[in-house]
């Protein structure tokens, strides 16, 4: 067990529910607002943009699904839909708001290609997860036939091989939700999830709305510490007073901690979905916070090599085995200056959906299907969109065409690149900016092209170019260090014994 410190509690889990249309996600979602008895009698379930706040009283050992909860309980926050924007964000960011996933799996249908998907997902962000096996009332389910088909996706449950929590329940009748419930807590105990109530608040931003009469609103969730009303938000860039503060029913409140869904209404700017937020107690402690994320943004803009490019892709594959190896081969291919963003992934052919969501971005993903074609309307609409579909059968191929991208589009830099040093010994004559020089080459050498740059006691005056360069009162295309030349400069400053030219040529890396 983990040691606690003073105002550590256990917190409650955050949980996105995943799966393949119609297999009862929403369904199952909403049986659990409407029959969440001990939440409803401390004042009712209440949508509230898109995360919920439950709560659930642990079944007693040996009673029968149908027993009522205790009067007290542990909650647990939804997140309303597995799609929404605030999760694929995080994911895109390498972090999730969520602690714990259940992937739905209709027990009329089985498998199909949007559970491998959302498994994909899961898998990614590296949550913990329980299948829940759903529309267990219709009258073509069948469980066993449900686990076996997961079975050959690789997915191998309590009792079948494996160690993936399994809830037969429905969404219509609420058979098995309690015991649903049940094992998202067991889960969340594992996990040792814990917050300290007495620091700031941090989250993250789920969704963001306007409206001509409140304005800019953010839904966040806290994921550490207690938010108060009065305090200020840092959000994206942003210094927001927490002057109105709502729960998850909308009703306004003094204060949230952790795992808790709330609304903050007036925001300063509109903050992205998915981005991160710190409350302070003082403005002063705000506004300092805001000086170092600016310096930190300038000393990282100061850096030649920044990742500034990244290259979208849209990958499908013919098994979801597959598709998780070229992702991660994907990954290792990302350097400090291009990285690899994946935009779409899935199995199955190559649809007229993918290319469409391709044409639809400002930089138009790469189109990769792996041991798959594209349909012919897929084939005909990026045809007509001017799009490439690229088909593979080896993985290298795939990491070939990537690595000739990444040449391709990786940011240049020009570098300045020194050639040698001269010590000026004396000026000859000057007319208008051009000079001519006399000195000795005390390093590298001087070549009879290229810039220089003009130093006085350490310090650069200014900068001109090297016209013609002499050698014992001959052209000469190079001067090696230890020798003297004559050098006609054209430049706007005037050069004086004791400078140093400095000739250099712009590199671009």
């Amino acid at each position: 067990m983990q040691e606690k410190l003073p105002h550590t509690i256990e917190r409650p889990p955050i949980v996105v529910i995943m799966g393949h249309i119609d297999h009862g996600k929403s369904t199952l979602l909403d049986y659990i607002r409407r029959s969440n008895v001990v939440a409803s009698e401390a004042g009712g379930i209440t949508q509230h943009m898109s995360a919920y706040e439950v709560v659930h009283a642990p079944t007693p050992a040996g009673a029968g699904s149908g027993s009522r909860p205790q009067a007290s309980g542990k909650k647990i926050t939804f997140l309303d839909t597995p799609g929404h924007a605030a999760f694929s964000s995080m994911r895109s960011r390498g972090a999730t708001v969520a602690d714990i996933a259940i992937l739905v799996v209709s027990a009329e249908d089985g498998v199909k290609l949007q559970t491998l998907e959302a498994l994909t997902a899961i898998e990614e962000a590296k949550l913990p997860y329980i299948v829940a096996i759903t529309k267990i009332d219709k009258e073509n389910a069948n469980i066993e036939r449900v686990k076996q088909d997961l079975a050959t996706h690789n997915i191998f449950l309590e009792g079948y091989g494996g160690s993936v929590p399994c809830v037969p329940v429905s969404g219509k009748t609420g058979a098995g939700i309690s015991e649903l419930l049940d094992m998202l807590l067991l889960v969340a105990e594992l996990g040792e999830y814990t917050a300290d109530t007495a620091r700031s608040a941090c989250g993250s931003v789920i969704e963001t709305s306007r409206d001509s009469r409140r304005g800019t609103s953010a839904t966040l969730v806290i994921q550490d510490g207690t938010l108060h009303r009065g305090d200020l938000v840092l959000l994206d860039g942003c210094i927001t007073p927490v002057r109105l503060l709502e729960d998850y029913a909308g009703a306004s409140i003094a204060e949230a901690t952790v795992s808790a869904p709330v609304r903050i209404v007036g925001c300063t700017s509109e903050p992205a979905v998915g981005s991160q937020f710190q409350a302070f107690a003082t403005r002063k402690l705000a506004e300092a916070a805001l000086e170092q994320i600016a310096t930190t943004t300038a000393v990282a803009s100061e850096r030649r090599l920044i990742r500034t490019v990244e290259i979208p892709i849209i990958l499908k594959s013919d098994v979801a085995g597959t598709l998780e190896a070229i992702q991660t081969e994907l990954a290792k291919l990302a350097t400090e200056e291009v990285g690899i963003h994946v935009v779409q992934s899935g199995v199955g052919p190559i649809s007229e959906t993918d290319v469409k969501v391709a044409s639809g971005t400002l930089t138009p993903p790469l189109i990769i299907g792996f041991h798959v074609k594209p349909e012919k309307s897929a084939q005909a609409y990026a045809l007509q969109m001017g799009l490439t579909i690229h088909s593979f059968d080896v993985i290298y191929d795939i990491i070939k065409l990537l690595e000739a991208e990444i040449e391709l589009r990786r940011p240049r830099v020009q570098t300045e690149e020194v050639l040698g040093r001269v010590k000026i010994l004396k000026v000859f004559n000057r007319a208008k900016d051009k000079q001519v020089v006399g000195g000795t080459v005390f390093e590298g050498k001087m070549t009879d092209q290229g810039q220089v740059k003009l130093m006085r006691h350490e310090h650069e005056i200014g900068r001109g170019r090297i016209v013609e360069l002499q050698a014992h009162k001959l052209k000469v295309k190079e001067v090696e260090s230890g020798n003297q030349c004559g050098v006609l400069v054209d430049a706007k400053m005037t050069i004086a014994p004791g400078d140093i030219l400095e000739a250099f040529i712009l590199v671009t890396k």
